[in-house]
């Protein structure tokens, strides 16, 4: 067989397409030596003819039966599926391309022997022996049966199993050929010239085939894809999509090379420990943070000013909030706020009309108007902290608000030790009479009023409150609020207003039991109960809250202790004043 020839057939059995050849049958006992063998073996393809090319393919691997010991060990191999035909069809045809054209080797037949070895030492030794055997036992150097010239030996297997077949053909002066297509010049089926070069590579084009095989068995061939030599060592690789669609008509659908469908838009993949890298979790993103694309190797935070959407798989930006007129809340606020303004103004228009009764002379009237302006300022603070914050707000709104505080209450204590004084004056040789009148009340109100101004004045210069708008406390909103600058200066002023209702608590309820039918003590008593009781309550709410309800709870604290007031101290005595009249003189004042 000439060079020629050698070429034309290497190219005819590595580069023609896949086509299905009916002819090949499996090998059948010749010889009347009767050893046990296999009647059938599916890693076997043998074609009679005058020169045998021998084929040794490495196509799949095999799953072997188990060996129970009772008989030789068995080469039946438990293979599920034929797609390995196919792999050899190439082979086939090439063959029977050459048979059928006389041009190429005339009066010569070749045969084949093929044989898959499944990745397999042991099977390898024994496809071996049977190409050395020309008997269908496998003796080597026995003659019997059919008779084999074996013409070359093909392989395409790893280093360690081509060498155990290099070793065993070198015995036999076998030539074999193992990817050495080096600097030669093929032909393809239409005689066109494919060249390789001193390395085997390819440097021509190539048309890339496709055979289908369609469920009626029937079989064509479409051309999808090229492969072109550039100028440089690179080949350019095409794909026709137009093709490729008529894969859809197999109704199969592509296996998915993963273990678990995509992670959606708003997940992330998340390994699993001790399986394939391709295994994975997907976990929804955390709180405020998003992923825009499918398999996200990890979430992405949106920027302070933004919040996930609902999918988490964009941002949207934050809305701003802050305790306005026109929420529900607000609205409430407001609406007790004016109405208390009103019920304030409608007291001290009241004790402003019977100045000179009795009952607005006891106790001092001048502390009833301090403690009424104070509560009507109150009730008015309130709306510093409701609609959208200002720096000047933010700046005025604590310090006015415990400022006035603090003069209601120190007002509210004058009152009470005034009571105190009244009754220890009115024994016999008791010199707490000097004490009594104007100086003493205004002094307390006057010196207790400015030391909160002190502490006021140190915070607004130390750390005083600002502007400032919140983006991490709630996950959808900015806050607009105002900071207090200083907590601790916060608390310290908030602290200083509950010493003072404390004391005036402690002294209103030792002068409970004081005789007189006006005497104020009781509903001092009650009203700081109420006072305490709602600034107590008010700290662990503002600590538990964010946001504009935070707000609303100092507004609701600032409302409801002033309304106490208002209502425990003033409110009796409006009833007198404006319904029992007759009870309003100064007769009925010196009753026990």
């Amino acid at each position: 067989m000439d060079l020629g020839a050698q070429r034309m057939l290497l190219l005819f059995l590595l580069l023609l397409q896949l086509q299905p050849y009916g002819a090949s049958g499996m090998l059948h006992t010749k010889c009347p030596l009767t050893l046990e063998h296999e009647e059938f073996n599916e890693g076997n393809r043998y074609k009679p003819g005058d020169h045998v090319i021998a084929g040794l393919l490495s196509i799949s691997p095999a799953w072997f039966l188990p060996n129970d010991f009772q008989r030789p060990p068995s080469a039946n191999i438990s293979w599920k599926g034929s797609s390995y035909y196919w792999k050899i069809l190439s082979f086939l045809f090439a063959i029977q391309e050459i048979n059928q054209d006389p041009k190429l080797l005339p009066n010569i037949t070749l045969s084949y022997n093929l044989h898959n070895n499944f990745l397999n030492t042991r099977i390898t030794s024994d496809a071996l022996v049977d190409l050395l055997s020309v008997g269908d036992a496998n003796i080597p150097n026995y003659s019997c049966g059919r008779q084999k010239d074996l013409w070359v030996l093909l392989e395409a297997a790893d280093s360690d199993i081509s060498i155990q077949i290099s070793t065993m053909a070198a015995i036999y002066k076998i030539p074999q050929l193992h990817r050495f297509l080096q600097n030669s010049q093929l032909h393809n089926r239409s005689l066109d010239g494919i060249h390789l070069d001193e390395k085997g590579n390819l440097v021509a084009d190539l048309d890339i085939m496709n055979w289908m095989v369609f469920p009626n068995n029937s079989v064509t061939k479409v051309m999808f894809g090229s492969l072109i030599k550039q100028r440089s060592s690179d080949f350019k690789f095409s794909i026709n999509q137009d093709a490729l669609e008529h894969l859809e008509l197999l109704n199969k659908p592509l296996p998915l090379s993963k273990c678990v469908q995509s992670c959606s838009r708003g997940f992330h993949k998340m390994a699993e420990r001790g399986r394939p890298m391709c295994c994975y979790n997907c976990v929804v993103c955390a709180e405020g943070a998003i992923s825009a694309q499918e398999d996200a190797e990890k979430c992405t935070r949106c920027p302070d000013d933004q919040h996930p959407n609902e999918k988490k798989d964009h941002c949207v930006p934050k809305v701003i909030t802050y305790l306005s007129y026109e929420g529900h809340l607000g609205i409430l606020l407001v609406s007790f706020a004016g109405f208390m303004v009103f019920i304030t103004s409608f007291v001290l228009g009241i004790f402003i009309k019977f100045l000179e009764t009795p009952i607005v002379k006891a106790n001092n009237r001048d502390l009833s108007f301090i403690l009424l302006g104070s509560l009507l300022l109150s009730f008015l603070s309130s709306f510093l902290f409701i609609g959208r914050p200002m720096q000047a707000t933010c700046f005025s709104q604590q310090m006015v608000f415990t400022t006035i505080f603090t003069a209601a209450i120190s007002s509210v204590l004058a009152k009470t030790i005034t009571v105190v004084l009244a009754f220890l004056a009115t024994k016999p040789g008791n010199k707490m009479k000097k004490w009594l009148g104007k100086s003493l009340a205004n002094s307390i109100v006057l010196s207790c009023s400015s030391v909160q101004v002190v502490i006021g004045s140190i915070w607004l210069g130390a750390c005083p409150p600002f502007l400032e708008f919140d983006k991490h406390s709630q996950l959808e909103e900015i806050i607009l609020k105002c900071n207090e600058g200083s907590v601790t200066m916060f608390y310290f002023a908030l602290g200083y207003m509950g010493f003072l209702a404390v004391s005036c608590f402690t002294v209103a309820f030792l002068a409970r039991n004081l005789p007189g039918a006006f005497n104020e003590a009781k509903l001092i008593t009650f009203s700081m109960l109420v006072f305490c009781s709602v600034w107590v309550s008010f700290i662990p709410a503002y600590l538990s809250i964010k946001g504009k309800y935070m707000v609303a709870v100092q507004v609701f604290s600032i409302l409801v202790s002033s309304a106490g007031l208002l209502v425990c101290i003033f409110i009796p005595k409006c009833y007198i004043i404006v319904l029992r009249p007759k009870l309003n003189t100064k007769e009925h004042l010196k009753i026990k």
